[in-house]
């Protein structure tokens, strides 16, 4: 099998709330669409010397096409979008023309060069490179006279890759290490022109993004032993001499753009002493958090509590699984500790263990214990989009929490979206928490489900944290559906599990032994999983929409340049020119640190103008708001941090509300050009 790379797309269900001022039935809106943009072509040929050309046209906002050959031959009209069209050349080198049609009748065009040529191909030059951001990808482009693609064997026995001449192949590697690497040129021609290459596959070993901050919590509730968030028990010895050394290990304190971590070096074992005769009581915390990331050599860690009572020197270890490539936000219930029958009123040493042993290196940050009292003012920033729980799905399937697209049977607002796609049968997904799940409560667990059909099969089944195939799992219990196209309680009945095994993950897989097709048909919404925690997928702040605009909790569609799992997705539909999206929080916005405003923001153009401006909590129209602070765009389908500039905020009135508007004064139309993705909005 060959997988096509020309072209990549990217498709979001985007959950629209619209709000109009009024229900008139006006079409004028079709008027202010714009023309398609972003018009090119994907080109393939036959290797048989024939000159058989396949163009198959792309847009954005397109409802059909035009080819014009270049050869004086017809002009073909009438193309749908993902349709191709068969043309024989002659040989010889062409310029085709596409033309992309709007749905108002407006169109843009582009060149396509094809190059039809019976010869070889001749001057292959091939570039392979390692990807700066992304771990054990490697980029590979080519150019070659009288070729119109290449493709790629990446050596490591996945399937090849095909791109069209000059632009990039790429490949995710499961091992670092040196691989044989073939490039072939192809034209129109039978022959074909290789090149081969020893290379070197390399991981990214240290993180490209800090760990999420902190929130704002009262210095009482917290007990921080490393974080630039809180102010850290004085004096404390991040590398005592335990005699790491002897294991290999080593460390160093990194520093990734003025923030600074833990970096511990070939992690066998590790301390953190507090100074000589210091001691902290935690036993009126709840928990101990930390931040760890780590390439996919440390799959997990031990982190032990360490307490001297009276000269007696007791602890105890609780191990969490780590994401590879990733940050790993921990959190252990100081009852974890407790339970094991440790007494946490003198803690003075915390330690560290990895698994394997000595085999790779961990960065860690926001070491710090804390308890749920009230957050500070403001301490709703940064809004990270980030749950308490994270989303895989193996083999096909697909997890997302989106907003709610049926709020007829279950009001709330963020549900969890199941796709099977067409992998294996047993394709699903499974949602990992970072402390067990607890069924000392009752072992039946119920979850509201929205089904396209009576009749559908959910397996729920819980697994512990071990790695894949050492993983222990429970009994697999089905669930039917009874109704089609709405919401209804499903229950499963897990009698007998073993209460003494820590659940961290819980897997759901559809029509088990069926394929799906990643259709509407085998897409379902789940919400309230009665587990304790209970799994709701609300975030800690509500997301709304007006004339026209939509907002959505989604999963990061491109991890490079920020590598969080979820991202906040703003879309401009063809509302009113001023259609936008807010962001309400239960306390207001805190800027007594600071008035400037970050955030993260991902846009498909450079030049694209994002509005802020906060608001207080009255009902419109006698809202106040502040003044409008307008930041653009200058990267185009990438990540960058735009700066709103809030000084002279008034700081006497109670700002609940962050409005966010793209391009005010212009129409949008719900299309990618109008959707953009934002994270990370801090005040500082």
């Amino acid at each position: 099998m060959k997988k096509f790379i020309k072209h990549t797309f990217s498709l979001c269900l985007v959950a629209l709330i619209a709000f109009s001022c009024s229900q008139d039935e006006s079409t004028d809106y079709v008027d202010a669409i714009v023309a398609p943009s972003n018009v090119s072509a994907a080109v393939s040929v036959t290797q048989d010397n024939t000159g058989l050309v396949t163009i198959t046209p792309l847009a954005q906002g397109a409802v059909s096409y035009s080819i014009n050959f270049g050869d004086g031959s017809e002009i073909m009209e009438g193309i749908t979008p993902g349709e191709g069209a068969d043309h024989v050349y002659e040989e010889g080198t062409y310029d085709a023309t596409i033309t992309a049609y709007g749905l108002n009748g407006l169109s843009a065009t582009a060149a396509q060069n094809v190059v039809v040529s019976f010869k070889a191909p001749e001057n292959l030059a091939v570039t392979i490179e390692n990807d700066l951001a992304i771990s054990k990808q490697v980029n590979v482009t080519a150019t070659a006279d009288f070729a119109m693609f290449f493709e790629v064997d990446f050596g490591d026995g996945s399937d090849v890759v095909e791109a069209n001449i000059g632009e990039i192949a790429s490949h995710v590697y499961q091992d670092a290490g040196t691989y044989t690497i073939m490039v072939t040129a192809k034209g129109a021609a039978i022959e074909t022109t290789s090149y081969s290459e020893e290379f070197e596959v390399t991981a990214i070993v240290q993180p490209l993004a800090s760990a999420p901050m902190p929130r704002n919590r009262a210095a009482e509730d917290v007990i921080s032993i490393f974080s630039s968030a809180y102010d850290n028990v004085p004096d404390t010895n991040y590398f005592p001499d335990w005699a790491q050394g002897s294991q290999g290990s080593s460390w160093a304190m990194f520093n990734l753009a003025g923030d600074e971590m833990l970096q511990y070096i070939n992690l066998s074992y590790q301390g953190i002493a507090l100074a000589d005769g210091v001691t902290v009581d935690v036993s009126n915390m709840e928990y101990l958090h930390l931040d760890v990331w780590t390439a996919d050599e440390v799959t997990a860690i031990e982190t032990s509590l360490i307490n001297n009572s009276s000269g007696t020197v007791t602890e105890a270890p609780v191990t969490t699984n780590l994401n590879a490539n990733a940050w790993t936000s921990i959190e252990i219930p100081i009852s974890a500790y407790t339970d094991q029958g440790l007494t946490v009123s003198e803690i003075f040493q915390l330690k560290f263990v990895g698994t394997p042993w000595a085999a790779g290196t961990v960065f860690i940050d926001n070491i710090y214990f804390y308890k749920q009292g009230e957050v500070t003012s403001g301490g709703v920033t940064p809004l990270t989009f980030e749950t308490e729980f994270s989303l895989d799905a193996f083999d096909g399937g697909a997890t997302t929490v989106v907003a709610n697209p049926d709020t007829n049977g279950n009001t709330s607002s963020s549900v969890l979206e199941l796709v099977k796609g067409s992998g294996q049968p047993w394709a699903g997904s499974k949602i990992t928490i970072p402390t067990p799940f607890d069924f000392s409560g009752g072992t039946t667990v119920t979850a509201k489900v929205w089904s396209p059909r009576a009749g559908l099969n959910l397996l729920m089944k819980f697994e512990d944290a071990v790695p894949w195939p050492d993983v222990t799992g429970t009994a697999e219990i089905i669930a039917t559906t009874t109704v089609a196209n709405g919401w209804e309680t499903l229950s499963f009945d897990f009698t007998g599990i073993d209460m003494g095994i820590d659940w961290y993950n819980m897997v759901l897989i559809m029509d088990n032994g069926t394929q799906g097709d990643g259709s509407a048909n085998y897409t379902i919404y789940v919400d309230d999983i009665s587990t304790s925690p209970e799994l709701d997928f609300e975030p800690a702040f509500s997301l709304d929409a007006f004339d026209g605009g939509g907002t959505s909790v989604v999963s990061n569609p491109d991890t490079n340049g920020n590598t969080s799992g979820s991202v906040l997705q703003v879309v401009k539909g063809a509302g009113q020119p001023w259609a936008g999206s807010k962001i309400t929080v239960p306390m207001p916005f805190d800027f007594s640190g600071g008035t400037t405003v970050t955030a993260k923001v991902w846009s498909p153009r450079a030049g694209l103008n994002l509005l802020f401006k906060f608001e207080d909590a009255v009902p419109w129209p006698d809202v106040t708001g502040t003044a409008e602070i307008i930041a653009t765009s200058t990267v185009a389908n990438g990540w960058e941090t735009l700066t709103f500039d809030f000084s002279g905020i008034d700081m006497g009135i109670d700002w609940y509300n962050l409005v966010m508007i793209i391009d005010n004064g212009t129409q949008g139309d719900g299309s990618a050009n109008y959707t953009i993705y934002v994270d990370d909005i801090d005040i500082n």
